[in-house]
């Protein structure tokens, strides 16, 4: 199965999701689409850009900021819409290139000092 990537700030979260015939049809596919948070971020500007994995059937997807996100960020600028996902080839470009990266432990794996 082919998938998508993408990059999400932190304070922000996944709204409604497109994919070929339009919005997403739990419904009619059965399932909710699939997208995973991988355990890797990216630094930029002091902002930190989590990478998510979506699968291919997906061509877009909206992105709101959460209820704990600045209250003037939500102001400004309400909702963002991704237009176009990113290849496995542009995510490790773009990880490559970014001022820094983290690749923090899973919440279930303990820190060894």
């Amino acid at each position: 199965m082919a998938v998508k990537y993408f990059f999400l700030s932190d304070g922000w979260t996944v709204g409604r999701v497109w994919e070929f015939g339009g919005l997403w049809n739990a419904n009619a596919w059965r399932r909710e689409p699939e997208i995973e948070r991988m355990n890797l971020c990216i630094v930029e500007q002091g902002e930190k850009l989590w990478l998510y994995r979506v699968e291919d059937a997906v061509l877009m997807v909206e992105v709101n900021p959460t209820p704990a996100a600045s209250p003037e960020s939500a102001k400004t600028i309400g909702q963002v819409v991704l237009k176009r996902l990113i290849t496995a080839d542009q995510a490790i470009e773009r990880l490559a290139t970014a001022q820094a990266w983290l690749n923090p432990p899973f919440k279930d794996e303990g820190v060894r000092g």
